[in-house]
């Protein structure tokens, strides 16, 4: 039986020779007293339409509210609903007036006069953690083949950096990896890693991966694991940031695809029809002043390298430890240091996938729900541009508008009990016929209801007129389909948002309560979700639901048409949720052409190829595990050269999961009885130790 310190071949590496370049951790107290160039017209008008708009609206909205509570005495519980009001309205119509923006600003899709790139050299950096080696390893096959194709290879290196810690996902994704270089070999270098320390989560990753090989690339670009990007789109970001000296990050607008749920198809819809309007907005008033969001952009290393190394926060949970969502926080250090951060949403090739279900969406968005919070302790940070900091206040707005707006239901649920039994002074010391009534302007409540929701949908509409005249959305669309899809789309949304208001709530909450968020793997397939767990995770929001309806049944039947939208979304939360990961309700509508994206009529050659390696390399990696690496010389092989070498431990700080691990194998009379005494921390030493392995594999001789 060949074993592994047998079968290492040490000439080979996994990784390229380290080139070094120090990333140290940034000062939030320090001021660098950066000077900026003006942004030019463009911005400035856009940001008066955005920000001056916005205001105004509220404004308008928020003096309305005011004339329907003041018919007569204004309660205390009546100021805290025009307050509260005022702070969810604000957020819908930053979105409008964004949207309105980008309606009249269009984004860029001719680019500047190329430089030479030769010189330069780009890496695709896949930063894994337990995701389907499959589908990550599939989509860089395809985009290293048609970097190859253009002859662009010497260009480009795919670097995948690894956190995985599952050891049924490692195996796998070693022998994928494999698979991957073999399939690239003499056309792309790739490259492997993984950590043995998950510090810092993904920004820790990034952080090691520019520390130990930066200085080797000129620009990196982030992707997620489920990332791809067309070799046009990756040569136009690296001819851009090329172009110009000061460009810091070029974020992409990626759009979702490969949806096969309700939700995701959903999802890929809007982001298709109404993303583009908002996020075009958003780029004509930012400049650049811009954000980042954690993949399928273009960074310049060492820019990076000097400028975004994040510290460790201090104080009190949530605020307290590795910044989460560290995307925005890196966009605004480099801006600080006076890099150009700015974002591309002209630019076509780049996509992402959604979760697939309303579960799955619950899952990630309590990781970056706390991330996002953490954004208050960031925004003390000396020296940030103002639209950096909006940014953040924007990220934990879309996760505290909840409730909020829970707030302002339940505040006028009581006070339509408070007007039920009026428990208010009814007669003042002044002599009159008539009681100090709470009372409502009905006329004008129902005249401000329909421009809060004209305001709401501004961003779908002019989404949806803009495909009408896009030829590359109306042709493959339709016109009707288009119609019926945002419908459909905006059926399900206003019964979805409730239940996420709920969700959002309790992730707050929570968070505020110093839980952490933990770091689960995202879920990209979707695989299904037990009844009983639905039941578990919803049954609160049927009961809110439930209840809300009785009260205001009895107390106040008009309110309650009112919230008819808010409390059917709750009380039907479970099949909701469940209806969330339909595929065959996903298949009906794809076969009638709603919901569908242009991706979808004409699939790119990028994707196909994609998919058709995924399915290969699914099949080959399937049953590779512990037991198959043990009894297999070319496995081994391959994944002790993957592995690396383990970091020794410091002093005082012994390996106790290699050396209870050891223990047990000695104790151990077969393989098998070693195997079954394993945790899944001692299963990983093993895949980490060749001489570990060797000494179990030995069980059975």
């Amino acid at each position: 039986m060949a074993l592994p310190m047998d079968t290492i071949n040490l000439k080979e590496q996994a990784t390229p020779p380290e080139n070094k370049l120090a990333m140290p951790a940034q000062d939030f107290n320090k001021n660098l007293n950066t000077k900026y160039g003006l942004q030019g017209w463009r911005a400035f008008i856009a940001r008066i339409i955005t920000f001056l708009g916005a205001l105004s609206l509220t404004g308008y909205a928020t003096c309305q509210m005011v004339l329907i509570v003041s018919g007569g005495t204004v309660t205390f519980l009546q100021w805290v609903m025009v307050c509260l009001f005022a702070i969810t309205f604000v957020w819908i119509a930053l979105a409008a007036c964004a949207a309105v923006c980008g309606f009249i600003f269009s984004g860029k899709s001719t680019f500047k006069d190329k430089v030479d790139i030769s010189g330069k050299k780009t890496v695709l950096l896949m930063p894994t953690y337990n995701e389907d080696p499959s589908e990550t390893c599939a989509a860089l096959y395809s985009m290293g083949e048609n970097i190859a194709a253009e002859g662009l290879g010497d260009l480009f290196e795919i670097f995948i950096i690894s956190d995985s810690n599952n050891p049924d996902v490692w195996v796998k994704e070693t022998a994928a990896v494999q698979q991957l270089k073999d399939a690239l070999a003499g056309k792309v270098n790739v490259w492997y890693r993984r950590r043995h320390d998950n510090k810092a989560k993904k920004a820790g990753n990034v952080h090691e991966f520019v520390s130990r090989w930066g200085a080797r690339y000129d620009y990196m670009l982030v992707l997620d694991a489920d990332s791809l990007l067309s070799v046009e789109t990756l040569k136009t970001l690296m001819e851009e940031m090329a172009t110009d000296d000061n460009s810091g990050i070029i974020q992409t607008l990626p759009c979702l695809y490969r949806g096969d749920t309700l939700f995701a198809r959903l999802q890929q819809f809007a982001g298709t029809i109404y993303g583009p309007i908002v996020a075009r907005g958003v780029t004509a008033w930012q400049g650049n002043d811009g954000n980042y969001w954690g993949h399928n952009a273009i960074i310049r290393v060492k820019a990076f390298a000097e400028s975004a190394g994040l510290p460790t926060l201090g104080g009190v949970k949530p605020f307290k430890g590795d910044i989460l969502s560290h995307d925005f926080v890196e966009a605004a250090l480099m801006r600080r240091a006076g890099w150009s951060v700015k974002m591309l949403p002209g630019l076509k090739g780049s996509w992402e996938e959604s979760p697939p279900s309303l579960s799955d969406v619950a899952i990630r968005d309590r990781r970056w729900a706390q991330g996002n919070i953490q954004h208050l302790a960031v925004l003390k940070a000396k020296g940030l541009r103002w639209p950096n900091r909006f940014h953040m206040i924007t990220g934990v707005m879309g996760y505290m508008a909840s409730p909020f707006w829970l707030a302002l239901i339940l505040v006028g649920i009581v006070i339509a009990i408070q007007i039920h039994y009026v428990n208010v002074e009814y007669f003042t010391d002044q002599h009159s016929l008539f009681p100090n009534w709470p009372m409502f302007d009905s006329e004008r409540m129902i005249a401000l209801f329909v421009f809060t929701m004209g305001i709401l949908i501004v961003p779908k509409v002019l989404g949806l007129l803009r495909a009408f005249f896009h030829t590359p959305l109306r042709k493959p669309l339709g016109i009707i389909r288009l119609t019926l899809g945002a419908i459909i789309e905006m059926f399900f949304s206003i019964l979805y948002a409730p239940i996420f208001m709920l969700i959002h709530t309790k992730h707050i909450f929570d968070i505020f309560r110093g839980r952490d968020s933990g770091w689960a793997t995202q879920q990209r397939q979707y695989k299904g979700t037990p009844w009983s767990l639905l039941c578990k995770q919803h049954c609160g929001h049927t009961l809110v639901g439930l209840s809300i309806t009785a009260i205001l049944y009895y107390y106040s039947p008009m309110l309650l048409v009112w919230l008819l939208p808010t409390v059917i979304g709750l009380i039907f939360s479970i099949p909701l949720s469940a209806l969330s990961g339909s595929r065959t309700l996903a298949k009906v509508f794809r076969f009638c052409g709603i919901l569908t994206i242009p991706e979808e009529v004409q699939e790119s050659p990028i994707m196909q190829q994609r998919d058709k390696f995924a399915e290969k390399l699914q099949k080959s990696i399937e049953h590779i595990d512990l037991a198959a690496l043990l009894n297999n010389s070319d496995l081994q092989r391959v994944h002790f050269t993957m592995a690396g070498t383990v970091p020794k431990p410091k002093r005082g700080q012994p390996n106790v999961n290699k050396i209870s691990a050891d223990c047990k194998i000695n104790d151990a009379n077969l393989q098998q009885e070693a195997l079954d005494w394993f945790t899944k921390s001692e299963v990983m030493e093993v895949l980490s130790e060749p001489l570990l392995f060797k000494k179990l594999a030995l069980k059975t001789i």
